[in-house]
């Protein structure tokens, strides 16, 4: 008692039960939380959706930082205030990095094409790669790149900062005027394109660290890991060198991405890296949603039909039961090692008579209905 059965009519099959900790995507109304997690779930990147996102935020983050005042006195206050903490510190290092690099041309020459060129060309590689080899894992990282610069955006506009090559009474070296080379947006004919006091945080440490520490984190080859923690301390030399950066800018640019980590983290309850490899499409129209480590469960069999009347009677007449059903037990005969079974023929008494069942009633099936 107490206990509710739900029959199901016979000619009818139930609808699947879905798994703990998932929810149907379907075309019907769905509830608020079901939507929530479908939204918050990994599911396969849209490679023009990706192209055109990415082409956009771009073009919006090069116009916001661009459109900062430059409010260049309080960017050199800020400037020399900074020199004299690293200073006092004991850590004051650039300048001399700048002169020993600057005084190797061919050396100074790279590092100034390394600093105009690879924060963009490895960044969009790294997404590329995602793209095509972890596409459930695309989505989160992308979110963390992009959470990293929207903050770097605050940065620029709470704090300008003059880089070092700026500063005014200090002995650097600005290595793209000095060698005539193209390695800055804020040097030579570039100078009036971008903002040349947005130099904290460094974005190229931010985008540089989660490039390194994606490949570092997905990588197989052990050479790739290798190339994927050497990346952002190769950029770190760079930008104090090229005196483009105070390394203190290269700990906001940390700053960023940690506060990019977070933001991917609360929005899909794990790390990127913690995510599934592979997700399936979005485009059947039921799928299970799965919110990442929730274990699996097998899918419950559904019970076998079987045709009512019509088994009986092709037993009956040709003693064959058709394809697809059960046909009645045949008697076997007793081992001579086996001890007799009560529907076993004895001595001294008939054998029971086989019972085939009238027209209309099914066979007697061996096999039990789970």
């Amino acid at each position: 008692m107490g206990e509710t059965t739900v029959k199901i009519p016979e000619g009818t099959k139930a609808s699947p039960t879905p798994p703990s900790g998932a929810t149907a995507d379907e075309s019907g109304p769905v509830s608020r939380t079901g939507r929530q997690r479908r939204i918050r779930s990994p599911r396969r990147p849209r490679i023009w959706f990706e192209i055109l996102l990415i082409a956009v935020s771009y073009w919006i983050y090069s116009l916001v930082r661009n459109a900062v005042p430059e409010q260049k006195a309080e960017a050199l206050r800020n400037a020399d205030w900074i020199w004299h903490v690293e200073r006092s510190m004991g850590l004051g290092f650039e300048e001399a990095v700048n002169h020993a690099v600057n005084s190797v041309t061919w050396l100074v020459v790279a590092m100034n094409y390394y600093y105009a060129t690879l924060h963009f060309i490895v960044t969009i590689a790294v997404l590329v790669w995602l793209y095509r080899r972890h596409p459930g894992r695309y989505a989160a990282s992308r979110l963390v790149l992009f959470a990293t610069t929207a903050v770097a955006l605050a940065g620029y506009y709470l704090y300008p900062l003059a880089p070092p090559r700026l500063m005014n009474g200090q002995n650097f070296i600005d290595t793209v005027m000095m060698h005539e080379t193209w390695g800055s947006m804020a040097s030579g004919n570039f100078k009036n394109m971008s903002n040349q006091y947005a130099a904290m945080p460094s974005m190229h440490i931010g985008w540089s660290l989660w490039c390194g520490l994606t490949v570092f984190a997905l990588a197989k080859a052990p050479w790739a890991k290798i190339l994927g923690l050497l990346y952002p301390t190769a950029t770190l030399v760079v930008i104090v060198a090229t005196a483009n950066h105070f390394w203190l800018d290269a700990v906001g640019g940390m700053i960023c991405l940690a506060f990019g980590f977070t933001v991917s983290y609360v929005w899909y309850r794990a790390l990127p890296y913690q995510l599934p490899r592979w997700v399936e499409d979005d485009r059947p129209r039921r799928r299970w949603l799965r919110r990442p480590g929730t274990p699996s469960e097998p899918a419950t069999p559904q019970p076998r039909r079987e045709p009512v009347g019509q088994a009986a009677r092709s037993v009956s007449a040709t003693g064959t039961a058709p394809p697809g059903t059960s046909s009645p037990p045949t008697p076997t005969a007793p081992s001579p090692r086996s001890s007799p079974s009560p529907t076993t023929a004895q001595p001294g008494r008939p054998a029971p008579a086989t019972q085939v069942p009238p027209p209309g009633r099914a066979a007697p099936s061996s096999q039990t209905a789970p």
